[in-house]
């Protein structure tokens, strides 16, 4: 892996040297535009229209638009500038509970690796951290923005996770949810909790897998070996009006995948 930043975790007094890398990746299934005529790839420039030809990333500024047509230029000189500690250092500044963090705060995830001379200090942060069940509060500057974040433990690794400040969060009010103009019964509570309870395992991430990628990727092999493509029709589901109706059948379906695994008790028998 390759690192992204490298700076410093600051706990109380602690500076622990770090380098970061980013936990996750994308496995998307990438595609080129093409020229339909042609069949040639569409190329993206950037281009300046107003001296009406290609410029390079080196003469790029950012522009912050204070009125309509009128721009403040900053460079990256002026981004180093900032007079903030969290530039190169991802600065802890309280311990929470996980359970209290809402996962809609959540944006991306890192993995922090101690450098030269940060051992001891990120083992001794790690090891607490695990003993007290509890995940740091921190902010940090990636990508010219300050962002707040989260420092947890995962299989003996510190991993932060970047997050949305509060005001970032859209507020779901307005949204039309239903409550107040429908009535629900304790029947259909009692059920629809009862599914749920039949439908709870634990969590096995690994057993989860992209339907639509594998079959995208079976499309693009037939398609390069020439091969017809079948037309695959969905399959036809019963409507179900009645409510209790659709909490039933989904009760029984569950309780007919469960009953398979539930292990069945050997007879003892008397000696």
């Amino acid at each position: 892996m390759r690192s992204l930043w490298r700076g410093a975790v600051s706990f109380g007094l602690v500076n622990i040297p770090i380098r970061l890398y980013a936990a996750t990746e994308k496995q998307d299934i990438k595609f080129r535009y093409l020229h339909r005529e042609c069949l040639t790839p569409i190329e993206y420039e950037k281009r300046c229209p107003s001296c009406d030809r290609e410029i390079t990333s080196d003469e790029i500024v950012w522009g912050y638009e204070y009125e309509k047509g009128r721009y403040v230029v900053l460079n990256q000189e002026d981004f180093e500038r900032l007079p903030l500690h969290t530039t190169k250092t991802i600065e802890i500044m309280d311990f929470v509970a996980l359970t209290e963090v809402d996962p809609a705060y959540f944006d991306r995830t890192y993995y922090l690796e101690p450098v030269e001379g940060g051992a001891k200090a990120y083992q001794l942060l790690l090891k607490a951290m695990e003993q007290t069940q509890k995940v740091a509060i921190a902010k940090v500057v990636l990508r010219s923005k300050e962002s707040l974040a989260t420092i947890r433990t995962r299989d003996g690794v510190l991993v932060m996770e970047t997050m949305f400040y509060a005001n970032e969060i859209r507020s779901p009010q307005g949204l039309n949810l239903g409550e107040g103009t429908v009535k629900l019964s304790e029947k259909e509570q009692e059920m629809a909790v009862r599914l749920i309870d039949e439908l709870t395992t634990p969590f096995q991430p690994e057993k989860y897998s992209s339907e639509y990628r594998a079959a995208l990727s079976e499309l693009i092999a037939a398609k390069v070996a020439g091969q017809e493509i079948a037309e695959v029709r969905p399959a036809a589901r019963a409507e179900v009006v009645d409510l209790m109706e659709a909490l039933r059948a989904s009760l029984s379906e569950a309780e007919k995948e469960r009953k398979p695994k539930k292990k069945t008790r050997a007879k003892k028998t008397a000696v």
